[in-house]
C-alpha cells in the first residue's frame, strides 16, 4: 500500500512537472515574439519602460518626473536585476528572471507538499499561470509574488523570516505586507511584525541614503483615476450606452477613464478600500480560532478585498491572487477552496478581457462589457465568499447555548408570531 501511494505521489509531482515546463515553455514563445499572442502586444512595460528607467535607476536616481513610476523604491532591484545577465538584452534577460521566479514558487510549493503529498497548490500556481498568459513574465509581479508565497510558506516555523520577507516584498509593491493579517497571537505575530517593520525602515533608508527621489512615487499613486478594468469603471462602461460622454485614454500608464463623475467613482473605490481595512482589523480583534490554514486564509481574503477594490485591477494583479490562492489550497483545513476556484476562472476572463479582446473593453461595447463584468463579478464573489468563510471559522458564535436560553413568556410569544 506505501508503495502504491508513494507511486501516485511521485506521478502527481512528474505530471505538474511536466505541464508547468510545457506551458512555460510556450509562454516564452509568446514573450520572446516567436509567436505573437492574440490581441495587444504584451510585452510593452520591458521593451520599452523597464528598460527605459534602467539608466536613470542605474545612475542612482528614481524617475521621479514619469507618472509611470508608481512603485516603492525597492522596486529598482528586479528592475536593476536584468544587469546581471549581460551576454543577455535587458528584455531576454527580464523573461529569463521572471521565469526563475515562477520556478521558485514551483519548488517551494513542491517541498511544502513534500511530507503531506497534497498537491491542490501546485496544480494552482501551474493552472492559474498558464490561464493568465504572457502577462506573468512581462511584468515584474510574478517576482513579487515568490516573495509573498515565500513568506507566508515561513510562517509555520520561522515567524521572523515570514516577517523579514513580506517587508522586502512590501517595499517592491506594498501588497505583501498583507500576508501578515492573519499571523498567529502571541510571539508569532510580534515577530513577524516587528522583522517586516525593521526591514521596511532600513530599506527605507538605505534608498534614501543611496538614490534621489525615493519616495516620488507617493504622488503619482495619490493622483490615478479609476482604470478602465476596475470595478469602478463598470459603471461608465455602463453610462457609456445611456449618454455619457467621457474619455478612455492612457493616463499615469494605464488606460482610465476621464470625465464628468470619476474623480466620485474614484473616491467611492477608496472608500470601499478603507471599508475593506476596517473589515479586516475588526476581524482579526474578533477571531479566536487559529488553525494552522488561518495565516493563508485570511491573507487570501486580504488581497480579494484589496483587489477587487482597487481604482486599479491591472492583468498582472492577477498573478498575485493565484500565488497566494496555491498556498492556500495546499494547506490542510483551508476553508476558501471554492474562493480559489473563482479566482482562477477570473483568471482566465482576464486574460480574454486582455490582451485578446482590450479593444472591446476600451470601447465598452457589449463583447467588452460581458466579459469585463464576468471578471469582476468572479472576483465580488470571491471576495465575499472569503469574508464570510474566515469569519464564520474563525470568530466564535456568541449565541447563547440552549441551556441557558431562559423560556419566553407566551405574550411574548404571540407578539413575535404576529398575532
Amino acid at each position: 500500500m506505501m508503495h502504491t501511494v508513494t507511486n501516485t505521489r511521485i506521478g502527481g509531482v512528474g505530471g505538474a512537472l511536466a505541464v508547468w515546463a510545457a506551458s512555460r515553455a510556450l509562454l516564452l514563445v509568446f514573450v520572446f515574439q516567436v509567436v505573437r499572442f492574440p490581441g495587444q502586444v504584451v510585452v510593452h512595460d520591458v521593451r520599452d519602460i523597464y528598460r527605459g528607467w534602467y539608466p536613470v535607476l542605474s545612475a542612482g536616481a528614481f524617475p521621479a518626473h514619469d507618472v509611470s513610476w508608481q512603485y516603492p523604491p525597492g522596486a529598482a532591484v528586479p528592475l536593476l536585476a536584468p544587469g546581471a545577465l549581460p551576454f543577455l538584452d535587458y528584455a531576454a534577460a527580464f523573461y529569463v528572471l521572471a521565469l526563475l521566479a515562477d520556478a521558485v514558487v514551483l519548488a517551494a510549493l513542491l517541498r511544502d507538499a513534500r511530507g503531506s503529498g497534497r498537491l491542490g497548490g501546485v496544480w494552482v500556481w501551474v493552472g492559474g499561470v498558464a490561464l493568465l498568459g504572457p502577462i506573468v513574465y512581462a511584468r515584474y509581479d510574478v517576482m513579487v509574488t515568490a516573495v509573498a508565497v515565500l513568506a507566508l510558506l515561513a510562517f509555520r516555523r520561522r515567524p521572523a523570516v515570514a516577517g523579514a520577507l513580506a517587508g522586502f516584498g512590501a517595499m517592491l509593491k506594498l501588497w505583501p505586507l498583507l500576508v501578515l493579517i492573519g499571523a498567529p497571537r502571541g510571539r508569532p505575530l510580534r515577530r513577524s511584525w516587528l522583522s517586516a517593520a525593521a526591514v521596511i525602515a532600513a530599506l527605507l533608508a538605505l534608498f534614501a541614503a543611496l538614490m534621489r527621489n525615493a519616495l516620488s512615487f507617493l504622488a503619482f499613486q495619490r493622483d490615478r483615476g479609476t482604470e478602465v478594468e476596475s470595478l469602478g469603471a463598470m459603471v461608465f462602461h455602463v453610462a457609456r450606452h445611456f449618454g455619457w460622454h467621457g474619455q478612455v485614454r492612457m493616463h499615469y500608464g494605464s488606460m482610465e477613464f476621464l470625465g464628468r463623475h470619476v474623480h466620485l467613482v474614484s473616491a467611492a473605490a477608496l472608500g470601499l478600500s478603507v471599508l475593506g481595512m476596517c473589515w479586516l482589523l475588526w476581524w482579526r480583534l474578533r477571531a479566536r480560532r487559529f488553525t494552522s490554514a488561518t495565516p493563508y486564509d485570511a491573507a487570501f481574503t486580504a488581497l480579494l478585498v484589496f483587489t477587487t477594490t482597487s481604482r486599479v485591477i491591472s492583468p498582472q494583479y492577477m498573478v498575485w491572487l493565484v500565488g497566494v490562492a496555491a498556498v492556500c489550497a495546499s494547506a490542510r483545513g483551508t476553508v476558501l477552496r471554492l474562493p480559489v476556484y473563482l479566482t482562477l476562472a477570473a483568471g482566465l476572463f482576464t486574460t480574454l478581457e486582455f490582451p485578446v479582446f482590450f479593444t472591446h473593453v476600451t470601447s465598452g461595447d457589449i463583447w467588452g462589457l460581458l466579459l469585463l463584468g464576468v471578471r469582476n463579478g468572479l472576483l465580488v464573489a470571491a471576495s465575499v465568499i472569503s469574508c464570510r468563510r474566515l469569519w464564520t471559522a474563525t470568530v466564535p458564535d456568541r449565541a447563547p447555548t440552549p441551556s441557558r436560553v431562559q423560556p419566553a413568556e407566551p405574550g411574548a410569544l404571540s407578539v413575535l408570531s404576529g398575532q
